[in-house]
Parts: C-alpha cells; structure tokens; sequence
C-alpha cells in the first residue's frame, strides 16, 4: 500500500483534531498540577492519532456499506469521506482491515499507559472513546444517522482526549478539567456540522439523518452561528470564573476569522463549493483557539 493513498484514507490532515485536545489537557496539567511528563504526553499524541485514524476508516468502511458515500455527488476537501473506496485505491476489506490494526496500536499504547497510572482511569476514558468511534456509523446505534454524530464526536474529542491527557499526567480529574475540554468539545463538533451542509443531498438520500438533514439548511445554518457564539461564551466564563487564566483571553484574537466564516455561511448556506472556505475557517478555529489556549496557560505559567 503506497503511503500517500494511506495518509488519505486515514485523513491524516485532519489529526489536529485529536492533537489539539491532548496538547490542551497536558498542559493544563502542567499549569494546574505543576506536572509534565514528555514521554508519556508523546505516547498519547500517538496513540491518539492512532484512534483517529483507525474511527476515520471504520466510518468510511460503514458509509460505504449504506450507500452514503458513493451517493454523495459533490465530495468535497472537507465532506464526503476519504473516497478511497469509491476511487478504487482501497477495497472495502483493506478499509476494515487498516482500522483494525490502528485501533489494535492505538489500544496498545492506552493499556501502556494505563499501566503506568496504576488505575483503570485511562483504560475506561479509552474504551468510552473507541466506543463512541464505532457506534457514530456502526450497530444499531448508529448516532451519525440519527442526528447524534455531534454528540459523539464532541465527547469523543472534547472532554475524553483533555481528561485523559491531563489524567496521563496527574493522574487526577478536577473539574475544571473537564469545563476547560467545552470549548474544544463545541469546536470539534461544529467541524463536523458544517461538513454536512455539502452532504445534505446525498445523505438525504441515503437516510442518514445528520443534523443539518433534520434541522434543514436554512434552520442548520442559524444553529451554527449560535454554536459559534456559544465557543466564545464558554471561553469568557472560563476566564471569568478563574478555571482559564487571563492570558487566555488572546484566543478572542480569532473573532474576526470567526466574523468571516458568519458572512460565508450566512450567503452560501445552501451552496456546495462556495461553503468550502467556512469549513476551512472552521477547521482553523478550532486549530487557533485550542492553540491559543495552550498559548495563554503556558504566558501565564512561565510570567
């Protein structure tokens, strides 16, 4: 298997996702708890690709066996699965297979870690997180086709991969832990809401009913903007209530990237390819301001 249609099944450019939330939740242990460990913060960077990667092919492979993805006429960057499938680079067998694999690895090194804690903490935040990865397309569940992909994906990389980084290394859960995962939480799904305006039709179609399916794209769209308020807010009551340091107030730095993702979505709610550069704001969102947290723990912590 060439590399290059590897990186594309497993949609490496999007690992940021699962990176940003254990950088965040390592480093607030570092600021909460004084505690950074590198060898075990690089074991669950990888480990948490690992599973990414592994829910990035597992969810292709059951997109493909309901039809969703080869009815999906207009894939784009952001939407539409890897399309490794679809394009004859992988057989469905080889899909499953890989996922396999990664999710063996990626469970290897949370029962590592889980070791090194001494408790069973890592090894229940793991199984909850792989967990919700295979039900999102998978099972009768199935959450993605039932107007919950948001729910699962926002846990699965919002408080499960903060908690269990900052767990990793303090082996303690604070509350505060867990309010600061919101942000990243509400982020990650929007990333995910958004790529589902350009695969109303062909999920429509294929019975999948996505959020933006149920809501509607008009409807969908206002929920959005809402969404993206509500970050903001979140990140504001941290700061206010002293779980977020003032330094972390550079993440509202972002709010014009915001402001132009609003007029993009706003004007192009119910257009395919002029939508595409709102979810790459999106994604850059939730890059930056997970960034620019870290960024304000660590100003605060060294000054």
């Amino acid at each position: 298997m060439k590399a290059r249609v590897l990186i594309k099944a497993v949609r490496a450019p999007f690992f940021t996702g699962a990176v940003i939330p254990v950088v965040l939740g390592a480093v607030y242990a570092w600021y909460a708890r004084g505690v950074f460990l590198w060898p075990r913060f690089l074991l669950t960077v990888l480990g948490a690709v690992l599973i990414h990667g592994a829910a990035n092919l597992i969810n292709d492979y059951f997109d493909h066996l309901s039809g969703c993805d080869e009815l999906n006429r207009t894939p784009t960057p952001f939407s539409g699965g890897s399309r490794v499938i679809q394009e004859g680079l992988m057989t469905p067998g080889q899909v499953l297979i890989y996922s396999l694999a990664l999710f063996a690895a990626g469970g290897g090194i949370g029962l590592f870690l889980n070791y090194l804690c001494g408790t069973n903490v890592v090894l229940l935040l793991g199984v909850a997180g792989v967990g919700l990865s295979l039900v999102y397309t998978a099972g009768p569940f199935r959450m993605a086709y039932n107007g919950l992909g948001e729910i699962a994906v926002g846990i699965g990389f919002g408080p499960l991969l903060v908690a269990g980084a900052f767990y990793v290394q303090a082996q303690a859960l604070p509350a505060g832990v867990f309010f600061v995962s919101v942000p990243m939480s509400l982020l990650i799904a929007l990333i995910l809401y958004i790529n589902e305006f350009p695969d109303h039709d062909g999920d429509r179609a294929a019975g999948k009913r996505t959020l933006v399916v149920i809501l509607g794209r008009k409807k969908a769209v206002a929920v959005y903007h809402a969404a993206v308020v509500l970050v903001y807010l979140s990140v504001l009551f941290l700061i206010l209530s002293r779980v977020l340091p003032f330094a972390c107030s550079i993440v509202f730095l972002t709010l014009p990237l915001a402001a132009r993702a609003y007029m993009i979505s706003r004007n192009n709610y119910d257009k395919v390819f002029e939508l595409i550069p709102a979810n790459a704001i999106t994604i850059g969102l939730h890059a930056s301001i997970g960034v620019l947290m870290t960024a304000g723990l660590i100003i605060d912590n060294l000054f």
